[in-house]
């Protein structure tokens, strides 16, 4: 290989010379080819000192900046030379370039078959340049042969904008969606020719805008049968009457989610280095757990790579090797659940750290209900996974059909975005001096085995099965099986396998087998009050938590006959069991939750029910979910949330259904519509403000249903009204802001003259309608990226990412819209989030309520209207800005343009808090 590399160097002289673009070199790799793609570079050293860079400075004192040879890709059989593992692994390539090109994760279906997520437009200059450009693809790739090898491809899905994530669902079937956008949709190859020709939409309020390394990634199908993935704070499920959503913990994750054999989810952090949620599942909420990484936890011991080209500086570097000395990313997890390498790997959390190139072997050690995480190899100082290929990227690890473990490696120069790459950066200085820039187009799939363990060459055939046949996988070593086998039933919906489903969760002899069953059950809606009783009773303390877990949907749908036993798992003597019944009664609100706590607490003294018990009973406030987090509702928000639960279970639950999902009256249809996920009821609240005051009937939509019409509450109060319509808004999978009592009065007056029931379309060409993004142009005095160093934009405050000032909220400061025409305006909204304070790092194990947080509300504003964008009227002058939603009403002020602007300043001496506004909607009447 030396031979061809000579080869190469003088190709890329000549290439170099003659002025080319691109190079393809070829390289044999078992029975099919590499393709490097490599930008034209220098090959021999050029001194030339870096744009913005005063090497006479203190800032660049004691730093190299001497010319250096290029990096240069290797072909796979050279990098497999450099790998490190423990005595007895090995590694292999069984998918590289040219066939992919920068994998960034990989999943399989119920044939075996690997869907590949390519981000081709990541990272192929310095300065991140078209990163958004429609050429990212997902491919599909099989073993035919069965050698071990992914042959035959197919390119699945192409032309994509940087896809966030690739979830096989179902025959042919994969869900996925797009960076900067809002929809997941499913992609299906109705024809079998290996290509998606059919695409739906799936679900809605899914995404965000921003930096590509901070939008949600990663959907996954959890053992609980709902749908998690990174950044959003919620899952979302699949039901006969449409995708539910439920509200979760912040789970403070970028790229990587996995879960265990007990069904616990995993997610991995990105900048931090360190997994983010991983003690309970995360629909619990946030708890502040002490010392949850081992001493020592947070310091990687890499191979000596040499290049220093880490984006912290000098600080982050271990001299004189090179090497990372503190994690600063991270990307892709798995917890091993396969059955083909060592059984003292299985139940292992690993992930990888491209910027050390390393992949982490990680012990969970639970102890008194609580977790702490040890890096398996740090007494050695080492790593499970090393490399001295500076170009190893490991962005994704996952337990494979065959029993082993699979490794993304995206091969790549650049492992961070160009937000942190910018000119005069030190982290730009080392990929220019090592031309990294140029190192794009590659990446390899590898295998990881262990001496005498084969691979197992089963080839799963799940779709052509039938639901029996599925039901035996559920038994099978490897976890992988059990997932896809319980996904797929739980997709047939075939009720037939039930009774078999039942004996298998109360008597298999294999206890992970009986927690799929148990799920599976769950997931077809055939989990019986009678079956879960016994199985909290089993004598097996893991199996009683699941049986605790599952039966939260039971309960949640109105079957209240499992208080009792929920009562008596309270005082449990084991104290995992008994954490998990904590969790259990705060999830569903138990009554005497309190006195159950203490109870609890007094009973068993362990940390972990102690520490648990404290935050039910106390809540701490919640940690930032990034640097635009949502502040926690107020005092007053959870009285309205705890009076509109009572009043929604009392009155609207008969016929909206306990989920908000509509009751069953027989035949296919709903008592009543969902109010669950439902547009109508996010949008303007005067929507949901007519209908509670003068009631609704005929068809909605085009639907019927055997309820017929909702009757008028106009003669409840309007804080009665305020209250209901909050909850339904903030709760039951919805996210839209608070009612006001003075906002239902403001309504009922307005209304006073409506003396019918409405009808749906007459309603809705009442009711102001919210302007799209598209349709309205943001421009502000200051403006300032929340991507760190990124392109700034006002149009950022109609999204997730937001908008901010970036410095201290002074007078007169504004933020400005124009309409495509003239408008009327109903109502302004506008999130003002908590950031934590700039400056502020964390330790690993810094308590999260130690953070300073700062409000970045608005303190008093007003907003003036125009026509024309020079001319101003004030609409409504020197409001008190609050932390959280801000609502603005305006009965109908016409305007071409509307400007917000500060009337005041911060006092002397506060923080430099600035002004930030997220999610803006701007409502007009029709």
């Amino acid at each position: 290989m030396s031979k061809s590399f000579t080869t190469y160097n003088l190709a890329m002289l000549i290439l170099a010379f003659i002025g080319s673009s691109f190079l393809l070199i070829r390289f044999p790799l078992k029975t099919f080819k590499s393709t490097y793609v490599v930008s034209a570079r220098d090959t021999v050293p050029i001194v030339k000192i870096p744009e913005g860079v005063d090497p006479n400075s203190p800032d660049w004192k004691g730093i190299d900046l001497a010319p250096k040879a290029p990096i240069l890709p290797v072909s796979p059989s050279d990098e497999q030379k450099q790998f490190l593992l423990p005595p007895g692994y090995k590694i292999e390539p069984i998918l590289t370039e040219p066939a992919i090109e920068q994998p960034a994760a990989i999943a399989f279906d119920g044939n075996g078959r690997m869907y590949v997520l390519e981000l081709r437009s990541y990272m192929l200059d310095a300065d991140s340049k078209n990163e958004l450009d429609p050429v990212s693809r997902i491919s599909r790739w099989e073993d035919k042969d069965n050698d071990g090898v992914y042959e035959t491809g197919t390119t699945f899905v192409d032309s994509l904008v940087f896809p966030r994530f690739v979830l096989p669902y179902g025959k042919d079937c994969i869900l996925s969606m797009e960076s900067d956008a809002d929809n997941v949709y499913k992609y299906t190859d109705t024809n079998g020719d290996g290509k998606a020709d059919k695409k739906e939409f799936f679900t809605s309020k899914y995404g965000r805008s921003g930096n590509v390394e901070h939008q949600q990634a990663f959907m996954y199908y959890g053992m609980d049968n709902w749908l998690y993935s990174t950044v959003n704070a919620f899952r979302i499920r699949e039901t006969p009457q449409g995708i539910i959503r439920e509200k979760t913990g912040a789970n403070r994750a970028q790229w990587g989610l996995t879960h265990d054999d007990d069904g616990k989810l995993w997610f991995q952090g990105g900048a931090s280095g360190l997994p983010s949620h991983f003690q309970f599942p995360v629909h619990y909420g946030n708890f502040e757990i002490p010392n949850e990484f081992a001493k020592g936890f947070d310091v990687p011991w890499g191979a000596a790579v040499k290049t220093a080209d880490m984006q912290g500086g000098m600080d982050e570097i271990r001299q004189p090797d090179g090497s990372l000395n503190r994690v600063t990313g991270s990307a892709g997890n798995d917890v091993y659940r396969g059955d083909r390498l060592p059984a003292n790997i299985k139940g292992q959390y690993f992930y990888g750290e491209p910027v050390a190139r390393i992949v982490r072997q990680i012990n969970p050690v639970v102890t008194e209900g609580l977790t702490t995480l040890h890096n398996v190899f740090q007494e050695q100082q080492s790593e499970f996974l090393r490399s001295t290929d500076p170009l190893f990227r490991p962005v994704d690890m996952t337990t494979a059909p065959d029993g082993t473990l699979y490794i993304t490696d995206m091969y790549h120069g650049i492992i961070q975005e160009g937000q942190w790459t910018q000119r005069g950066s030190y982290l730009r200085v080392k990929i220019e001096q090592y031309q990294l820039d140029k190192v794009i187009g590659l990446g390899r799939i590898w295998r990881i085995t262990y001496d005498g363990m084969e691979r197992d060459k089963t080839k799963p055939r799940m779709f052509e099965e039938s639901a029996a046949q599925l039901v035996k996988h559920l038994e099978h070593p490897n976890g992988w099986w059990r997932d896809m086998a319980q996904q797929l039933l739980v997709l047939k919906k075939d009720l037939s396998v039930v009774p078999q489903l039942n004996r298998m969760a109360l008597k298999h002899k294999n206890l992970t087998t009986r927690f799929h069953a148990i799920w599976t059950l769950e997931g077809l809606g055939a989990l019986s009050v009678k079956t879960t009783q016994k199985l909290l009773k089993d004598t097996n303390p893991r199996l009683r938590i699941q049986a605790l877990r599952a039966s939260e949907t039971l309960y949640k749908n109105g079957d209240k006959s499992l208080e009792p036993d929920y009562q008596r798992l309270l005082t449990d003597p084991d104290t995992d069991v008994l954490i998990q019944a904590m969790l259990s009664a705060k999830f569903l609100k138990l009554p005497n939750l309190e006195q159950g706590i203490k109870g609890a607490m007094a009973q068993n003294k362990a940390t972990g029910v102690k520490v648990i018990g404290e935050q039910i009973l106390n809540p701490p406030k919640p940690r930032n979910a990034g640097p635009f987090g949502a502040p926690e509702l107020s005092e007053a928000q959870k009285l309205i949330v705890e009076r509109g639960t009572t009043i929604y279970n009392e009155l609207c639950a008969q016929c909206h259904g306990n989920t908000g999902m509509g009751t069953p009256a027989g035949e296919g249809k709903l008592m009543a519509p969902a109010l669950a996920g439902s547009a109508r009821m996010q949008g303007h609240p005067e929507y949901a403000i007519k209908v509670v005051l003068h009631g609704m009937d005929g068809a909605i939509e085009g639907k019927t249903y055997a309820g017929n019409m909702m009757a008028s509450m106009k003669d409840q109060s309007d804080q009665w009204v305020a209250d209901v319509i909050s909850y339904i808004r903030s709760e039951l999978s919805n996210d839209a802001s608070f009612v006001s009592p003075e906002q239902v009065a403001a309504v009922r007056k307005k209304t006073s003259g409506q003396s019918a029931m409405y009808k749906f379309d007459d309603l809705l060409r009442q009711t102001p309608y919210e302007l799209t993004a598209k349709d309205m142009k943001a421009t502000a005095s200051h403006v300032f990226s929340t991507r760190i160093g990124g392109n700034a934009s006002a149009q950022s405050a109609f999204n997730y990412e937001g908008w901010s000032t970036g410095g201290r909220q002074d007078k007169g400061m504004w933020f400005q819209v124009e309409f495509p025409q003239e408008v009327k305006l109903a109502e302004i909204h506008f999130t003002a989030t908590q950031i934590t304070k700039p400056g502020w790092r964390p330790t690993p194990n810094t308590p999260p309520a130690s953070r300073p947080i700062l409000s970045t509300h608005p303190r008093v504003y007003s907003l003036e209207t125009s026509m024309d964008g020079k001319n101003w009227q004030t609409a409504a002058a020197n409001v008190k800005g609050v932390p959280g939603a801000n609502i603005l009403t305006l009965n109908a002020a016409k305007a071409k343009f509307m400007r917000i602007s500060l009337a005041e300043g911060l006092p002397a001496g506060d923080d430099d808090t600035p002004w930030s506004v997220r999610q803006m909607k701007v409502f007009v009447e029709k």
